[in-house]
């Protein structure tokens, strides 16, 4: 019998960046959407997100002229038909600009709202680009120590060469939080995740202090990547420090 590892999920995330006049329609969406995602053909999983920079991870970080949506899917055709479908089109005619991210787990450890929603992937080398996603629930008796963690390693992260992309995204404006980063390759994120001060003794602090309620840590194969974010590609326009 084949292991149903070998064959890992497709992961697409899709960023919408819409204009100051769109950001109530936008809004609307993210409770709207919920009803007509529970009835997509071959989806299975999905979370509506909100989006940040990442660097405090508070309500001041919010940017409420971007927003996303990851999806896991059976298969290719699935994720094709959503793409053309009509909750794809009702976000494209309130966005000025759209950004398409399209991936396989490689590691993945962890659950989102107690799911394991990027499987048990063989972990596997990669050659090209590459995708880190991060997501906690926090505790809310921890937040106030993990809020004072956060700044020093977003700082350090965006000095890494090798950074192509770096979103904070989350579920709710507090306490639900993750963050999104597409790399160049797989070593500069080893860089980040392993080496780096800053990053290596939050992830000693968080296993002492217990901040998270429920985590998740997983990477991925970057297979495509089509539009802009912010108005650049990220794997042709280095991420600004």
């Amino acid at each position: 019998m084949n292991d149903p590892r070998e064959t890992p999920p497709l992961v697409t995330l899709t960023l919408w960046g819409v204009p100051p006049v769109a950001v109530p329609t936008a809004a609307l969406r993210m409770a709207l959407d919920r009803l007509h995602l529970r009835r997509t053909p071959g989806l299975r999983f999905a979370k509506l997100l909100g989006t940040g920079d990442g660097r405090t991870f508070t309500v001041r970080d919010a940017d409420p002229l971007h927003w996303g949506l990851l999806t896991v899917w059976d298969d290719e055709d699935a994720a094709a038909r959503f793409a053309s479908g009509p909750t794809s089109r009702g976000w494209d005619r309130i966005a000025r600009e759209r950004l398409d991210v399209t991936l396989r787990p490689i590691t993945s450890r962890g659950r989102w709202s107690r799911r394991e929603p990027f499987g048990d992937p063989v972990p596997r080398r990669v050659d090209g680009p590459v995708a880190a996603l991060t997501r906690a629930r926090i505790r809310a008796t921890r937040s106030r120590a993990f809020w004072r963690s956060v700044p020093p390693v977003s700082r350090d992260l965006h000095t890494v060469p090798g950074l192509r992309l770096a979103v904070g995204v989350g579920e709710a404006p507090i306490g639900l939080q993750g963050t999104f980063s597409l790399w160049e390759g797989s070593a500069p994120l080893v860089e980040f995740a392993h080496r780096r001060a800053a990053h290596v003794e939050v992830m000693a602090r968080t296993a002492q202090e217990r901040w998270y309620a429920e985590e998740l840590f997983a990477r991925f194969e970057v297979l495509a990547v089509t539009g802009t974010f912010e108005g650049r590609s990220p794997l042709t326009t280095p991420v600004a420090p």
